[in-house]
């Protein structure tokens, strides 16, 4: 029966300075998974690196997946891969009347752009492991909210990309699945959740609460993992219910 074990798994994982990938990295560590941790901040990744519970230190490379020969030579560096987590990705907020053309390209090169270009540069590595991606989507990419109009396109276009790639890759022996984030609580955005805006938003939640980053995990190993060995083209809401509330 196949197990959520990552033992001896090569993992890539972007954005991993930081917040989600940080996370991701060291879930996919406890789980014996050799990682190659990306970002542009590769100071902040190795000396992560050397907190993690890795038999084998992972390999930290300098990505900035917004730059084309930055992703080739990450893809040259790599020789073989099983599971390319795709996290990197950043926001701006403003109202749509208001929102900037460089802001705009910031959050679609980097969010979506970035992310197809990484996983076409890495698909012969995954192609000979018979490896899986996991792009990191939101729940933005599947409901509206106001002020984040270019995340919300970048990330309804993550799971647009997402299938589109799983159908073509599927004769190819690689899966494409994605998970979609609700409201997760983390250092940088603590604070706000104690304001009253930040507490109306968990009244919406349908279970009344936070997702916690270790709510992602079940959902992360079961993506990167042979459990999944027969999903492709999946995006797993983690969000507490919220996608299903009532309008």
């Amino acid at each position: 029966m196949p197990t959520l074990s990552m033992l001896g798994k090569k993992v890539l994982i972007t954005g991993a300075s930081s917040g989600l990938g940080k996370h991701f990295a060291a879930t996919l560590a406890a789980q014996g998974a050799q990682l190659i941790l990306a970002a542009r901040r590769t100071e902040m990744i190795e000396a992560f690196a050397q907190t993690l519970p890795c038999s084998t230190p992972p390999l930290c490379l300098r990505l900035d997946v917004t730059d084309a020969a930055s992703r080739q030579a990450l893809a040259e560096a790599v020789d073989s891969l099983d599971v390319l987590i795709n996290n990197a990705g950043v926001v701006r907020e403003s109202a749509a009347a208001k929102h900037s053309e460089p802001d705009w390209d910031a959050v679609l090169d980097t969010n979506l752009k970035g992310m197809f270009f990484l996983a076409q540069a890495l698909l012969p590595a995954l192609q000979k492991s018979q490896g899986s991606v996991v792009n990191i989507a939101s729940i933005l990419g599947l409901r509206q909210a106001g002020g984040v109009v270019s995340y919300a396109v970048s990330k309804a276009g993550v799971v647009q990309l997402t299938k589109t790639l799983a159908l073509e890759w599927a004769r190819l022996g690689v899966r494409v699945n994605a998970l979609a984030p609700g409201y997760i609580e983390t250092e940088l955005n603590a604070e706000f959740w104690q304001t009253d805006a930040g507490q109306a938003l968990i009244r919406r939640i349908p279970q009344r609460r936070l997702g916690q980053l270790s709510d992602l995990d079940g959902p992360l190993l079961l993506l990167c993992s042979q459990a999944s060995a027969y999903m492709t083209g999946a995006v797993i809401p983690v969000d507490g219910g919220h996608l299903v509330n009532t309008l």
